[in-house]
């Protein structure tokens, strides 16, 4: 039990881990090593000075949509691992996490909507008059597209696991 206990835990910080870094660093889409776009900013490489040159990401309703989605499935993980901690302490033997895991069912909804509206929808967020097949998807938004189940698999493990001590 000890086991499995520590293990959903790992499971639950890794995961957020990634989620927060999917959320806030900057590769959701890539032009080679000269020119990344993330869901805040669109950098450029600067050859001259070596360094990266960022500028507000061009704003549209997709996109904005995104940003709150995966804010929100940052959020709702979070306060999952919260209330985890909390329902560990104070639940009486016997009880599920019920709570917890519809948190975290719910923040790897919300992450699966957002790559999905980002998948769908790249154009009109990226509006760039390049063509898109000169690009490609980034390591963040790989990164969102591998919490997803990670998400869902944890919210499933805590709807069904038993306080035993």
């Amino acid at each position: 039990m000890a086991f499995l206990l520590m293990s959903i835990t790992v499971l639950h910080l890794v995961t957020l881990a990634m989620l927060f870094i999917a959320t806030m660093e900057k590769s959701w889409w890539s032009w080679g090593d000269v020119e990344n776009t993330d869901l805040w900013y669109k950098c450029i490489f600067d050859n001259s000075s070596e360094t990266w040159m960022c500028a507000s990401a061009s704003e549209s309703e997709w996109l904005q949509s995104v940003q709150a989605l995966m804010i929100l499935s940052v959020v709702l993980s979070s306060i999952s691992f919260m209330v985890f901690l909390g329902q560990l302490f104070t639940m009486s033997k016997g009880g599920l996490f019920y709570f917890t895991g519809l948190c975290q069912l719910f923040a790897g909804f919300a992450a699966f909507a957002a790559v999905l509206i980002f998948t769908f929808q790249r154009k009109e967020i990226l509006q760039d008059i390049r063509e898109l097949e000169m690009g490609r998807f980034g390591f963040c938004y790989i990164l969102a597209w591998v919490c997803v189940p990670l998400l869902l698999v944890s919210g499933a493990l805590y709807v069904h696991l038993r306080k035993r001590a």
